[in-house]
């Protein structure tokens, strides 16, 4: 009996890593078709990103109404977004998730999804720089090591871009500024939880009810409203269709990627995604039927080598912080 619970924990555990791959890696793609296919031929970014926040707050909005009839099958913490005391302490944070999002379409936009993954892989890096200068946590020599592995990865894909023709600058500075905004928001985000009693999905229908809000001047200063007038495909099935699967997909990326976290830990999810990432470069390369050079393959393995090492690097550290807060306790109690 133990043995079969033992199974079917294993069971559970690679069928959400692998719902997290397949959502993940769908939801690359599904935007990438959204931002610049042929078939959609929308140049309007932002519009794209706006709509996706607003799929998002209804989707919480008919979680909240199926957790208010059935509490005891379905839970959605409660709180209401549009309160004074609430957004002057959650409005900074949802301005970096506004620009997080906003930058990380716009890199998927003018880059291939093959690129995709090096254009945005300085998280890491922005990372340790920030939780450093503004949490004031030193780093080990081991990770700066780790991060300048992936800065050459990053500098060695960007040069392998060029010299095949198909660097996009403007593409690579918002992957870049994309890292560094969610390395900000991820920072922001442990200091803002306590605010809404750790609520994540709380936390997630606030960010993206005030992100409407602040992407309507973002759309008309960018001049994406006159892109839209006279966009010919407005009143289509199958581009609102497309709209609303993108927005599903933004929506359920969040959930399944904690999830994921839940049932295996937040260090098993930074290597999952970071394979995923790789899995998702070879997928992007034969669909879309591109041929890149050795090196350019070699960029791919040096920042997931860096990424991966740095990962272990903060595990190790981490069961050596558990073990001295344990004997401590031990300590204590003698």
């Amino acid at each position: 009996m133990e043995n079969q619970a033992l199974t079917y924990e294993y069971f559970y555990i690679i069928f959400v890593v692998s719902f997290y791959w397949i959502v993940s890696i769908f939801t690359v793609f599904i935007n990438k078709a959204l931002l610049s296919s042929q078939s959609v031929n929308l140049n309007a970014p932002l519009f794209v990103t706006w709509f996706q926040c607003i799929v998002s707050v209804i989707l919480c909005l008919i979680l909240k109404g199926c957790a208010a009839l059935f509490p005891n099958y379905i839970y959605f913490p409660k709180g209401q977004p549009f309160q004074l005391n609430i957004a002057k302490k959650i409005l900074p944070l949802s301005i970096l998730f506004t620009g997080m999002i906003a930058c990380n379409n716009l890199c998927l936009k003018y880059v291939g999804v093959a690129f995709y993954y090096i254009g945005r892989s300085l998280t890491t890096v922005f990372n340790v720089i920030f939780t450093f200068t503004i949490l004031g946590e030193r780093t080990s020599s081991g990770a700066v090591v780790c991060c300048l592995i992936i800065v050459f990865g990053f500098w060695l894909g960007v040069d392998q871009e060029s010299i095949a023709g198909s660097l996009s600058i403007i593409g690579t500075v918002f992957g870049v500024l994309g890292s560094l905004t969610l390395s900000l928001y991820s920072i922001h985000t442990k200091q803002v939880l306590p605010i809404v009693n750790q609520e994540i999905w709380l936390l997630s229908y606030y960010n993206n009810a005030y992100s409407i809000i602040i992407f309507i001047p973002l759309i008309l200063i960018n001049g994406e409203f006159n892109e839209i007038m006279k966009y010919e495909k407005f009143n289509e099935p199958f581009f609102w269709g497309i709209m609303i699967v993108g927005g599903i997909c933004g929506f359920s990326i969040g959930y399944v990627t904690m999830l994921q976290i839940k049932v295996t830990s937040p260090l098993t999810h930074n290597i999952s995604g970071t394979a995923k990432a790789c899995v998702q470069t070879v997928l992007a390369t034969y669909c879309y039927n591109e041929s890149k050079p050795s090196l350019w393959w070699v960029s791919n393995f040096v920042v997931l080598f860096g990424s991966a090492a740095y990962a272990r690097i903060k595990q190790l550290k981490m069961e050596e912080e558990h073990k001295k807060y344990t004997l401590l306790d031990v300590k204590s109690k003698i």
